[in-house]
């Protein structure tokens, strides 16, 4: 005797969503800065900061808040990329608050401004707006190649972000960089967020483009060098990146978006020759640009030899004290608030906030951090090879190349590896623009994550299938 049962096609195992594996992470990033800040607390005052419950409190809400939404409207996202950025993103208030406890600050605050005013409660605020942000991100932002249809329209965007601060009456000259813009007594760098809006350009542009771009003309010294006309895209930006330079005094912005088009249209082509054109290009406009922009050649002299006009011009004392920060601090560090980087003056915590790391946690210390900004990028690349759509590879690639730039002019800058740019290490320096714009990256690039992670629906079952039987022996 034998039993006849009826069996159907089982559906695609689902994949697991790693959310999780965010949560404990995540518990770890809120942590870890609770922890920082009672060192500083007790190493500055000898007791512990008289706030450390309610700014735990509030950081912990406020990263529970961003694990829901990601939980709910990004489920197959990256389990890293959130994590990263609130260790970074509470680690920088940190920062920012030891700054605020030193008394030369606080006397150089009154000397310029009339008062002191603490910058770390700011940041808090900053830090809850960019969160909501990012939640509205991920709301908004269902599927990234929607963007795709916004090519040329952000392209136009981001060019009115770089033009508004040389409009008169709206932008602000600071420090002879003309990056800012005030608007109601608040002021906003655009730069921050052009750097998002002009990559959609470019992921549209090189999708349609990537072919004519990879065309070679002829072999020189082992490189193939595209055809003169397909010059063309790469002239437009090296002119517009020059001109930011030009008439902003921005470096930084400057090498920026030249540098993350250059990347994005490597990856695009596969052409090595467009690298080393960008490169020649980027070095040539910077020089040209140095040899009349006082403001530029400042900070390149300061390069060069920072103690040579130590005395006499600010950049170099800025520059100077920073690589002394970085020397004092050795291979563990002063430790948490034993430091004196608030020599540095009034970019202690943005521009220099970087040196504060080397001097009180040492090369260890710098590792550590460098470490995450690495990681948060290379989760970047691997979201850019895990996607499906040839807009979300170069579009992650895109945001992750402005990241790791970013990151290695700041960096490059305050230790003296390269001329000084002006830009915020992300989501440690002091500014509500730069936490604003980062944590919209870091949602975009969750989206498009969660995008390609995300197990392709099984197939619906045909009505015209045999059913299987299969016999079993009683």
């Amino acid at each position: 005797m034998s039993v006849v049962t009826n069996t159907t096609t089982i559906g695609a195992i689902e994949l697991p969503s790693r959310r999780n594996t965010e949560l404990m992470l995540l518990a770890f990033a809120v942590v870890i800065p609770i922890f920082a800040y009672a060192n500083v607390g007790l190493a500055i005052h000898g007791e512990l900061p008289p706030g450390m419950f309610v700014y735990g409190a509030g950081f912990a809400v406020l990263a529970g808040i961003a694990h829901f939404v990601v939980r709910r409207y990004a489920k197959y996202a990256d389990p890293l990329l959130l994590p990263l950025a609130t260790l970074l993103n509470g680690l920088g208030v940190v920062l920012i608050w030891r700054l605020d406890q030193s008394e030369r600050l606080q006397n150089l605050a009154k000397r310029s401004f009339g008062a002191f005013s603490p910058s770390a409660p700011n940041q808090m605020l900053y830090t809850a707006l960019a969160i909501a942000l990012f939640a509205a991100v991920l709301l908004i932002l269902k599927d990234h190649r929607v963007l795709q249809r916004f090519t040329y329209i952000s392209m136009a965007g981001a060019l009115v972000l770089l033009i508004l601060p040389v409009v008169p009456g709206l932008g602000a000259d600071v420090f002879g960089a003309k990056i800012w813009i005030s608007v109601g007594g608040f002021s906003i760098q655009p730069g921050e967020f052009a750097k998002i809006v002009i990559a959609i350009f470019f992921a549209g542009y090189l999708m349609v483009k990537r072919d004519a771009l990879a065309l070679a003309s002829r072999r020189f010294m082992g490189l193939y060098l595209p055809r003169g006309r397909d010059l063309g895209p790469i002239l437009m930006i090296w002119a517009m990146s020059l001109l930011v330079l030009v008439f902003e005094n921005d470096l930084g912005t400057s090498l920026l978006f030249f540098g993350m088009f250059v990347i994005m249209l490597y990856v695009a082509t596969e052409r090595t020759s467009w690298i080393v054109i960008g490169l020649l290009m980027s070095v040539g406009g910077a020089v040209v640009v140095a040899s009349f922009a006082s403001h530029v050649q400042a900070r390149v002299n300061a390069w060069l030899d920072p103690f040579g006009c130590y005395a006499t011009s600010g950049a170099c004392e800025q520059v100077g004290q920073s690589i002394m920060s970085f020397g004092s601090g050795g291979v563990l560090g002063a430790g948490w608030g034993q430091g004196n980087s608030d020599l540095i003056g009034f970019a202690a915590n943005s521009d220099f906030i970087f040196s504060t790391v080397g001097e009180e946690l040492g090369l260890s210390g710098v590792m550590a951090f460098l470490l995450v900004y690495g990681l948060i990028i290379e989760r970047g690349v691997r979201t850019a090879l895990a996607a499906r759509d040839p807009f979300g590879k170069l579009f992650a690639i895109g945001l992750s190349g402005a990241f790791a730039l970013q990151i290695f002019v700041v960096a490059g800058g305050v230790m003296g590896l390269i001329p000084l740019t002006g830009m915020t290490m992300p989501f440690l320096a002091s500014g509500g623009s730069s936490v604003l714009a980062n944590w919209i990256l870091i949602a975009v690039l969750i989206r498009i994550s969660d995008t390609a992670r995300r197990p392709a629906p099984a197939p619906a079952p045909s009505p015209d299938s045999e059913m299987t039987q299969v016999v079993r022996p009683s």
